[in-house]
């Protein structure tokens, strides 16, 4: 079976358009990467999960804060190592200064026998849609395009509700 994932993609609207939040994830890895290295708050769908209570926690788990508000789906995204996100939108305000995300260890240096904490996210910003899209990692950046395509249709078409 596929391995699948459930993200949201969150945005805030401004006169000059809507910004979307990203995260850079953490370890040494990513930590000199900036264009194309970028993400939704997602991760792995837990057995028996359903695909938006599995996206909120992992927003919760990588954001260290709650998102609440209208989820309306946004699509289903192939990755190109294989893997299919799940995504909702949801409008919500969010401190980028306050986030704290959940750690993962790794083997770092690798073959050296010890082994570090690593946050799974080392920081979230705002960006305009046209940066995000430079931003984020390839196989996200029709996220983009297709909430762009949603919020042109009208709120009231989108037809989002509240997860309870």
């Amino acid at each position: 079976m596929p391995v699948r994932s459930a993200g949201l993609l969150i945005y805030r609207l401004f006169e000059t358009g809507p910004e979307v939040l990203l995260v850079h994830p953490g370890g040494p890895f990513w930590a000199k990467k900036d264009e194309g290295a970028w993400s939704i708050p997602k991760g792995l769908i837990e057995a028996g999960e359903d695909e938006l209570s599995a996206a909120i926690r992992e927003a919760r788990e990588e954001l260290g804060a709650e998102i609440e508000g209208a989820f309306a789906p946004l699509g289903e995204y192939r990755q190109p190592g294989g893997k299919t996100v799940v995504v909702w939108s949801v409008e919500a305000e969010l401190d980028v200064e306050t986030v704290r995300s959940s750690e993962f260890q790794l083997e770092w240096p690798p073959r050296s026998g010890r082994f570090q904490n690593f946050p799974e996210v080392d920081r979230a910003k705002w960006f305009p849609t046209a940066e995000a899209e430079i931003k984020l990692l390839k196989g996200q950046v029709a996220m983009v395009a297709d909430l762009a395509r949603q919020l042109d249709r009208g709120r009231g078409e989108i037809a989002p509700f509240r997860h309870e």
